[in-house]
């Protein structure tokens, strides 16, 4: 499962709310993640899968040059396409684990963004099942929760649950979407 959102969205954070430990490394500052990460992760009986901390869109450390590395990264992860078969987990040889879907990370805070608009055109052209979720809900106030999570709704098209890291607020939910993602089938 390959997180996608905009540099500072809480990508990281996330996955550490999820596993309810400290595994990837989070910052205040935006770009912090250069590299894909890929983290196993099991919640009870269910079976193993792999979170992708991709880098974020948006600002990048280092410039135009930086950005576009983060891009080509980016797509060549998911350019691999059928060649890359997903890895079980305790299998021998692999490689790098295929994307069994995408889960697009935007902020709360800021609805309908034309690089989070775009970028949820983008995943729907990856063939792999998504989803979009609000991260930071923690940050806002009652009123510009209803508020922003029609404006997503009207951006996107589709209902995009709001979730906080910080509070926990929305992860059974989130944990309800990861679970369906991984058994949807490709398109």
């Amino acid at each position: 499962m390959a997180l996608v959102g905009r540099s500072n969205v809480g990508k990281s954070s996330l996955i550490n709310a999820l596993v309810r430990r400290d595994v990837a490394r989070t910052s205040a500052a935006p770009g912090k993640t250069r590299l894909a990460n890929f983290y196993r992760v099991q919640r009870g009986s269910s079976p193993a899968f792999y979170l992708v901390d991709l880098p974020g869109y948006g600002y990048a450390r280092g410039g135009d040059a930086s950005a576009r590395e983060f891009n080509e990264l980016t797509h060549a992860f998911f350019a691999r396409g059928d060649t890359a078969p997903p890895v079980k987990v305790g299998a021998k040889g692999g490689g790098m684990p295929k994307a069994l879907g995408v889960l697009l990370l935007v902020d709360a805070r800021h609805p309908g963004l034309d690089t989070d608009t775009e970028a949820w055109e983008w995943t729907a052209s990856l063939g792999c099942p998504r989803a979009i979720v609000g991260t930071k809900v923690d940050k806002l106030t009652r009123a510009e929760r209803d508020r922003h999570a029609r404006a997503f709704h009207s951006a996107f098209d589709v209902p995009v649950p709001l979730l906080s890291a910080h509070t926990g607020e929305g992860l059974d939910l989130l944990w309800k979407t990861i679970a369906s993602l991984l058994n949807r089938p490709a398109a």
